[in-house]
């Protein structure tokens, strides 16, 4: 098995702002000022999203090339519904988390229609972040 270690540095500011670092490149997650951020980048949740629609976009790009089909493109729209009173630790019975993430591809391709959903799901088969949201790895967390 081929394994590849992703590392994330992050710091939190005083406020909602966290820098984080991979490979010598920033982003910034924040919290919109209306929630008392500084609106300075999107959400952990958006980033979730954001993580999801990047790797359909990549897998759907290396699967094109291995395939030899001509991808000119894709609009990769991600959406899901959270419960909201868990995260901000109110009572609730509902899980803390998204009820499920909704992928709507459109693909830009010269492919059926058929083509095009055998195409985008054996994509989401290959995906690492779909294959995690849908199957929990583990999260070991610690402090010190």
């Amino acid at each position: 098995m081929a394994t590849k270690t992703v590392k994330v540095e992050s710091v939190l500011d005083e406020k909602f702002k966290i820098e984080c670092t991979s490979h010598g490149r920033t982003v910034i997650v924040d919290q919109p000022a209306n929630a008392g951020g500084t609106d300075a980048g999107p959400t952990p949740l958006e980033y979730l999203m954001v993580s999801l629609a990047g790797c359909i976009g990549t897998i759907a790009r290396i699967m094109a090339m291995q395939k030899r089909i001509a991808l000119r493109g894709m609009k990769i729209t991600v959406e899901g519904d959270i419960n909201v009173n868990g995260l901000l630790g109110k009572p609730t019975d509902d899980p803390v988390g998204f009820k499920e993430f909704r992928i709507l591809a459109d693909i830009d391709a010269d492919m059926t229609v058929e083509e095009k959903e055998a195409f985008i799901h054996e994509v989401d088969a290959r995906c690492p972040i779909s294959f995690n949201l849908l199957n929990g790895a583990p999260v070991k967390i610690s402090a010190v």
